[in-house]
């Protein structure tokens, strides 16, 4: 017999969960993928404990599988946490969400004479350091930090 004491919240037939979300960041990323727009089924969870970061968030996307721009934009917002893909009520691949290298239409230039916030274009930023989350404008060679950045 499995021991289900630990589990809070439901298994997931077929869908995405995304675990190690630092708690003030869930919210952040339930709007940020439009959840609350979604007809499928959805779990949120706060304050879970976690060993890795003391406390984090986790939420349960039923039927649901996210793009390469969706994972991008989770990654500029909280960086290192984890989608698992869940088919049939098993994982089926797990994928840390890391700053890739180039960021299209993801991050506004913080530069307002910059011609992607005075021209009809999307916006191209390179990764220039990962660790410390400096991005730089491929247009106006503008550096910011993941910080202070504003989303597309």
């Amino acid at each position: 017999m499995e021991d289900k004491k630990g589990r809070m919240v439901a298994a997931l037939e077929n869908g995405t969960v995304i675990d190690h979300i630092p708690t003030q960041k869930l919210f952040t990323v339930v709007q940020l993928l439009q959840l609350d727009k979604c007809k499928d089924s959805v779990t949120i969870g706060n304050n879970y404990s976690s060993k890795k970061l003391g406390h984090k968030g986790l939420i349960k996307v039923a039927d649901r599988f996210f793009s390469d721009d969706e994972i991008s934009r989770l990654a500029v917002v909280c960086p290192n946490i984890r989608l698992c893909i869940i088919r049939d009520y098993e994982v089926v691949e797990k994928k840390e969400v890391c700053l890739p290298d180039q960021l299209t239409n993801v991050v506004r230039c913080a530069n307002p004479v910059c011609i992607t916030n005075n021209e009809p274009m999307k916006t191209v930023f390179y990764v220039v350091d990962k660790e410390r989350g400096i991005m730089k404008c491929r247009y106006c060679g503008k550096e910011q930090c993941i910080d202070n950045i504003k989303l597309v």
